[in-house]
């Protein structure tokens, strides 16, 4: 099976949409604002962004109270050519706990990461149609640690159900990774060293024993 390239799809598409002059709306999902960073840099060239803060997978309110703060004051301080725009979410870690029920011991980037990613997509795509959103995509592909190919496949399936268009993203490439961690020091953002639930947490802390 031939590898796809989404960093050339996405390229292709943006092309198109500037030949036909027109600026899109997307609904954007983030996992951080250091991840976001790059995302929002980069995409709000091309189009009006809604950024959606889901994540149940944090293990503790403090935790996600912080990320949710910064990235909110990220959104107020960057500058971007075309509106972005914040949706920030209750904290409601059950939904997390009921989707890893069964998955508590897999590792990561196991079945339980799949369910989570799924998960968060999933209200994004929701969230998309309650914006009238033409896209939505999520800044989860930036990661070294996270499998562009499953997300995307995740993220494709569920624009098949819910009837609005995935934006398939690669963002490591063009050195999106490296210009996050810039963007980070320049804007001065918190930057966690796991992904955010206990069970990544935990792994964290075990390596450092």
């Amino acid at each position: 099976m031939i590898k796809r390239n989404y960093q050339r799809e996405l390229d292709e598409l943006i092309d198109r949409l500037c030949i036909e002059n027109k600026v899109p709306t997307l609904t954007l999902h983030s996992c951080c604002a250091p991840c976001s960073s790059y995302c929002l840099e980069y995409l709000s060239e091309y189009f009006r962004i809604n950024v959606v803060y889901y994540n149940p997978n944090i293990s503790s309110r403090e935790e996600y109270d912080l990320r949710l703060s910064e990235q909110r004051r990220l959104i107020h301080t960057m500058e971007f050519k075309h509106p972005v725009t914040l949706t920030g979410c209750d904290y409601e870690p059950s939904e997390f706990y009921e989707i890893a029920k069964g998955l508590e011991k897999c590792p990561e980037r196991g079945e339980r990461c799949l369910a989570c990613y799924r998960l968060r997509l999933e209200y994004a795509a929701q969230q998309a149609v309650r914006d009238g959103s033409d896209f939505f995509a999520t800044t989860l592909t930036l990661s070294p640690l996270k499998d562009a190919s499953a997300l995307n496949s995740i993220g494709e399936s569920l624009s098949q159900e819910y009837g609005v268009r995935y934006l398939s993203t690669d963002f490591k490439k063009k050195n999106g990774y490296k210009r996050s961690i810039e963007l980070s020091r320049e804007y001065n953002l918190y930057r966690q060293d796991f992904c955010g639930c206990v069970y990544s947490k935990r792994q964290t802390s075990d390596k450092t024993l």
